[in-house]
């Protein structure tokens, strides 16, 4: 059984480093074309959907390969397991990154699709969709490191394990927020120059 739950915890681990490495990518490239300006390689809308979608599939596989984890560990040590702070914060994350995506497929990512770009979106739908990312991001490297951090089981509560999340949430909207108004702005400027040239 030993083996098995190795296996299991490889292809776990497999699972989040494809997610967490899609998320980073497509953040830094996202940040990287609203700081310059560059929109040549911007994402489209099937580009985006599937990215989405192999996320989605990769956490799927979270989701069924933390569950064998879980049966294994509950089955050799009783269902004082799920009293660690450390195995309760790390189902939070996998069941907010689930709402998450579920709000990111049924809202944003529609509303991506018929305008074509982040910084089209109405006001209110560009910052839901500014949020969903936010959580997004945080979540998967929330998740990472809870997966990793051996030392954190029992030493810490709940509360304290969770505690930065909140923070890294709202910096990372808060950036993302003043990067798009930045973004607005340059692109406003320049379609008024623009306009200006064509009129001369």
């Amino acid at each position: 059984m030993e083996f098995v739950r190795l296996g299991i915890v490889y292809f776990h681990l497999i699972a989040c480093c494809v997610a967490v490495g899609l998320v980073l990518t497509s953040d830094l490239r996202m940040i990287r074309q609203l700081w310059t300006g560059d929109y040549g390689n911007q994402h489209d809308a099937d580009e985006l959907t599937g990215l989405q979608s192999t996320i989605s599939k990769a956490l799927i596989v979270l989701w069924i390969t933390g569950a064998a984890i879980i049966w294994i560990d509950v089955a050799a040590k009783s269902f004082t397991y799920f009293n660690n702070p450390k195995i309760q914060a790390k189902i939070g994350m996998v069941v907010l990154l689930t709402l998450n995506g579920v709000a990111l497929h049924s809202v944003v990512m529609p509303a991506l699709k018929r305008v074509g770009s982040l910084l089209r979106l109405t006001f209110s739908a560009r910052m839901l969709a500014i949020f969903s990312g936010a959580i997004s991001a945080v979540s998967w490297f929330y998740a990472a490191l809870l997966g990793v951090g051996r030392p954190l089981a029992w030493k810490y509560s709940l509360v304290q394990l969770l505690a930065a999340y909140p923070f890294l949430v709202a910096a990372g909207f808060i950036m993302m927020a003043a990067l798009t108004a930045r973004a607005k702005i340059r692109d406003g400027g320049v379609g008024f120059e623009r306009s200006l040239q064509s009129f001369n």
